[in-house]
């Protein structure tokens, strides 16, 4: 679903218009079965299959993947307007309440067994979340931390001063070695170990190279945050592969913290649980953004912009 990238800068009305398109054309679809083929779906179902419709549409269709409390907040604003569309009319209210109406009545096996069954599993449902949400925690206490501190306007590496807004990863080029946001994609199947490969994949391969020398051993092999010295921390590495990570963060971002490290955070960072030596101690400049690509090309996931 994400081959049709949405459009920058204007994500927001094209993810609204093909959300409004969309429910247009799944309300029609259901128009059609009712009066050309004399299918008729009740409204229940119609307004249950256009959420789950609308669920899946945030999980896979935006890109880069929005966090879990904004697919929250999305699929209430769905179920809003979901509910007024079945209530507009007194027909259509009747026909989305009939099938609750039918099993609470219970005139009929089916019903019965419906009915039955809720009021068993109701309670026990509703017992058990009432319990999970009370029994005593033996986690320990939550620390109030930014974990993506806003960055400074400009950071210096090595004697170089660096824009964090108008930076960009030299070596994110195309084949004839100008800046490219899109090669990523266009070589996201490629082989950097080819020896015949690209000049991006050679970028990808010696920032690989970079990764595996230095930091596998606490981002683990598959930069899941699962390496051989990651449980010895608390919080645990960053797990890169998480929609969470490096896919909500702009490219130079993710310099800084790098180049920086733990020690480098600044104040609201506080308390600063990481223990990332400032690798600008240890690599060069462009070994630090070959192994960002990396990261990136590895992952799949791509850099936000500053739009």
């Amino acid at each position: 679903m994400t081959a049709l990238k949405l459009v920058e800068g204007y994500m927001p009305i094209q993810m609204l218009g093909e959300m409004g398109g969309l429910a247009l054309l799944f309300i029609w679809a259901f128009y059609l079965l009712d009066k050309k083929m004399g299918i008729k779906v009740n409204k229940l179902a119609q307004a249950t299959g256009l959420f789950l419709f609308s669920i899946i549409y945030f999980r896979y269709r935006i890109y880069p993947p929005i966090p879990f409390s904004v697919r929250a907040i999305y699929a209430t604003m769905t179920l809003i307007g979901i509910f007024m569309w079945v209530s507009s009319t007194e027909a259509s209210w009747q026909d989305f309440r009939k099938p609750c109406i039918a099993v609470v009545d219970a005139k009929t096996p089916t019903t019965r067994i419906i009915r039955a069954v809720s009021v068993v599993l109701l309670p026990f449902l509703v017992g058990f979340l009432g319990y999970n949400s009370m029994k005593p925690s033996t986690d320990e206490p939550i620390e109030l931390r930014t974990v993506h501190p806003a960055p400074p306007a400009s950071t210096k590496v090595h004697g170089k001063t660096f824009v964090l807004q108008t930076a960009s990863n030299p070596y994110r080029v195309d084949d004839s070695g100008k800046y490219s946001d899109k090669v990523q994609n266009d070589y996201k199947d490629g082989n950097p170990w080819d020896e015949k490969a690209p000049q991006f994949l050679q970028y990808v391969r010696e920032g690989g190279q970079i990764f595996f020398q230095n930091c596998h051993f606490c981002h683990g092999d598959n930069l899941n945050g699962r390496g051989m010295f990651a449980f010895a921390f608390n919080p645990i590495p960053a797990n890169f592969t998480d929609a969470g990570t490096i896919a909500q963060l702009q490219e130079t971002f993710v310099f800084w913290r790098v180049s920086k490290g733990g020690i480098g955070l600044p104040r609201e960072g506080f308390p600063w649980a990481s223990v990332m030596p400032p690798w600008e101690q240890h690599l060069t400049i462009d070994e630090i953004w070959k192994v960002i690509l990396f990261e990136y090309w590895h992952t799949g996931y791509y850099p936000r912009t500053w739009d």
